[in-house]
């Protein structure tokens, strides 16, 4: 396999910064980092690929936990194969992979809403199927968001696709996907939640709190059921009173919970993520999207959930009744926003690589260091995009 040395950037390697370094590439895994005044072309054979990063920062790959598509495709295509643009399920995976590499994504979790049980378990088993056959950003499992919410905080959620807590129908999502659901949105308040939650915790799956009219007890009683996460932080979730901390509070005050981030700067006001910046650890804030199958879309019309929506004012909404439904934003837009919100470059990055790697116990990956997996993404300091590497192979190339 034909080796690659990205020379002379700034790595921002998830534990330290290093500034003129160079890293080489082989064998899928990072083989070797050093400095870049070390560097010396005869030292490498006539198969390694010299990159030039001119300087730029050399990260991690992105790893976006929560999004449902881009581009005019994702997990929308396994549920509503009539709305147009239609596009086969499995097809439609391969061409989200291509096009997130290119914005510097090399993992992902493809969300699924909520839908009828049938049809929602087909959807699973559809997207599954294309795990192995993408050709950029790798698919590392599925997200499903709900079904069992809060009927009190459905969002964009249609509310006749929201269920109680029923073990049988879980089961039933967990064999249609082959064992392939990484995390879960529930609401903890909902009826029966400890023994879905002891099912969902028995196989793997990482549960998140969210779409939740959950009390501050409620939360407290979902963390000790194994919920340890919270689904796009201060949206469709109780919020904080004086009195009543509710989930917002809860998650806020106790650093044990993780919780996703939307930094688009209008599903959470900049300085309110300040604020969540001040009251939770840095390696506690992940990084998503939450962007829509229209995100990236040139022309309409742009569904999302079955539902036409139209974008103003930075984000998608609902056209019946203006219900934010999801994010225009890409991962790479995400960090230059934290960092215009007071976010160091190291945080931010850490937001979109190291900190969700660490709470999907995504092993190999988030870090740069020799032995974890050859996933990096390389832009510039305007935060373009210069090159990126997935599973060892040059994926996109603007040097």
């Amino acid at each position: 396999m034909k080796s690659i040395c990205i020379h002379n950037g700034t790595i921002l390697s998830g534990y330290a910064v290093m500034e003129n370094y160079s890293l080489l590439i082989g064998d899928k895994t990072i083989t070797g980092i050093f400095p870049a005044d070390s560097f010396n072309k005869k030292n490498f054979g006539r198969e390694t690929e010299l990159i030039d990063a001119e300087g730029a920062w050399i990260v991690p790959g992105f790893i976006d936990t929560h999004i449902h598509g881009y581009g005019g495709f994702g997990a929308d295509d396994a549920m509503f194969p009539n709305i147009k643009p239609a596009n086969e399920a499995v097809d439609s995976m391969i061409e989200l992979s291509r096009l997130l590499v290119q914005k510097g994504v090399t993992a992902f979790n493809p969300t699924v809403y909520p839908a009828p049980k049938e049809i929602m378990i087909d959807a699973v088993g559809k997207i599954a199927a294309a795990m192995g056959r993408e050709e950029g950003a790798k698919i590392m499992g599925l997200h499903l968001e709900g079904p069992f919410l809060s009927p009190e905080k459905p969002g964009v959620m249609r509310p006749e696709t929201i269920y109680e807590a029923d073990i049988d129908f879980m089961e039933r999502l967990w064999n249609s996907s082959q064992g392939r659901i990484v995390n879960m949105t529930i609401a903890p308040e909902i009826n029966n939640m400890k023994s879905l939650a002891a099912f969902c915790t028995g196989k793997g799956i990482i549960l998140q709190a969210g779409h939740t009219n959950a009390s501050y007890e409620n939360i407290i009683q979902g963390m000790q059921a194994g919920i340890f996460h919270a689904t796009h932080m201060f949206n469709v979730m109780s919020k904080l009173d004086q009195r009543f901390p509710n989930a917002v509070g809860a998650i806020l005050t106790h650093s044990q919970m993780s919780c996703e981030l939307i930094a688009d700067g209008i599903h959470v006001h900049p300085s309110v993520v300040k604020l969540l910046a001040q009251n939770k650890p840095m390696d506690k804030i992940v990084l998503i999207t939450d962007s829509l199958k229209c995100t990236g879309q040139e022309t309409g019309p742009f569904f999302a959930n079955g539902e036409e929506m139209f974008f103003e004012g930075g984000v998608f909404r609902r056209k019946k009744d203006n219900v934010i439904g999801g994010s225009g934003i890409t991962m790479l837009e995400g960090i230059k926003n934290l960092v215009q919100f007071g976010f160091t470059i190291e945080d931010a990055v850490k937001a979109a690589s190291a900190n969700p790697a660490r709470v999907m116990r995504y092993s190999g990956k988030g870090i740069i260091a020799e032995g974890m997996d050859a996933d990096i993404t390389v832009f510039d300091r305007d935060f373009t995009i210069r090159a990126v590497i997935a599973h060892g192979k040059l994926r996109h190339r603007n040097l």
